[in-house]
Parts: C-alpha cells; structure tokens; sequence
C-alpha cells in the first residue's frame, strides 16, 4: 500500500512519524507538513492509493481529488455538523460526545461517502481532544485503510451546517453562566487557536488551563493579559 499522510498539526506530526517506522518495509508511507508539498506533481511521481488528510487545513487542488482517493477525518457524525470549527461548534452546542467520520474528498464540502466512524469523547481542552482524537485516527482508522482498499457509503441523514467561528466569536460576555465560560475556554485551548477573551481596558485578558469545580460553582483559569495595540 502507498499512502500519503498530509497535516500540519505536531501530535499528528508525531504519530504520523510512528506510523512509518512501524510499517516501515511492509507499505510506503509519505509525509507531508507543508502546503507546498501537496502538489500535483509530486503526488502524480508517488502514484498513492490513498492521501489520508487529518486537520489539514488547506485548499486541496481538484486535480488531486480527481485522480487519487483522498481522505478526510472530520470531528461529527456527519452529515451533522459539516463545515468549519467542527469541535467548537460542538461543545458550544452543548455536545459531550462526537463521533470522528472518515469521508472521501468530494466536491460537496464535508459531503462524501463514510468509510468508517469512530465514538469520539469531548472532554477535556481543545488539546487534550485533539490528542484523544488523534490517537484513534492513527491507532485505529488509518491501519484500517493500510489492511485494505475500503468501500465508501453515502452520508445518512438531513445535513447541518456549522459556520466557521471567528476570534470574535471567543468573546466572554457578562450574561454567561460557569459551565459556558468554562466550555469557552477549553474548546480554544490549544495550539494555534485563538484563545477566548475578555476585553478590560487597554487590555484583553486572555484565558487558558480551565478548571471548573465539581459543583460547578467556582471556575480557575490561567490569564494572559495582552495590550490591545500589541495585535491578537
């Protein structure tokens, strides 16, 4: 089997680089981390006969998604929940769990026929379910594709589409409850997201590592205080 794994994420990064030393001699498996890696090109000159693409957040080219299977591994039971900021979407909805859909690359954003879906728990920061999520792509989906070519069936169901969420959607606000701020902060608390915020001043106080008491009535989080003019 000759794969391709494109992400840009470290703890994909990492797993991605276990996964080749472990298979290593038994299937060809390429790593890409960079945008300029994925092209034509060089897909066409390793010939794959999957590109598996989990957190990859660039533009795919058509050409590749015409010629070669390409796999994508979104955070909901799709059809529910396709588009952007799939997690956070999720828990600001309320959600404690998820499921990580497996889908082939079509020209219907997040719209293409599952190969495998995977309970995925919500627990934790954004890091920590980046991780967990992680681990059961690497450890439990991708060997999947490597044992063998897999059928793809349609989506089931009515789709729900999820908006994108910008910063300014990680605002704290006066009228929010505990257990929201505390949803707020840990759904953006990981590498390269925008944290959740609160503006005071000249200053926007930043928050991370939140803890929420199990009565639910004290919250504890580390702050950043940031000048404004300093960017976000």
């Amino acid at each position: 089997m000759r794969v391709i794994i494109a992400t840009i994420k470290s703890w994909n990064i990492a797993r991605a680089q276990e996964l080749q030393k472990q298979y290593e001699g038994i299937h060809e498996i390429v790593l890409y981390t960079e945008k300029e890696e994925l092209t034509v090109n060089n897909v066409r000159s390793f010939n794959p006969d999957y590109i598996l693409l989990p957190h990859w957040s660039y533009f795919i080219p058509n050409e590749i998604t015409d010629n070669w299977e390409c796999v994508v591994f979104h955070m909901t039971d799709l059809p529910y929940g396709r588009g952007g900021s799939p997690l956070q979407n999720l828990i600001a909805r309320g959600h404690k769990e998820t499921k990580v859909s497996a889908i082939k690359v079509t020209a219907t954003l997040d719209g293409g026929p599952v190969y495998r879906k995977r309970p995925l728990s919500l627990a934790g920061s954004a890091q920590e379910i980046f991780i967990r999520c992680a681990d059961i792509i690497f450890q439990e989906m991708i060997p999947e594709f490597l044992a063998g070519k897999i059928a793809p069936k349609p989506q089931e169901g009515e789709p729900v589409i999820f908006k994108r969420r910008k910063p300014e959607d990680s605002e704290i606000t006066p009228d929010m409850e505990l257990d929201k701020i505390y949803d707020y902060i840990r759904m953006l608390d990981a590498e390269g997201y925008p944290r959740a915020y609160l503006e005071f001043g000249a200053y926007r106080l930043e928050f991370e590592e939140a803890d929420l008491s199990g009565d639910g009535q004290t919250l504890s989080a580390r702050v950043v205080f940031r000048k404004k003019e300093q960017g976000y």
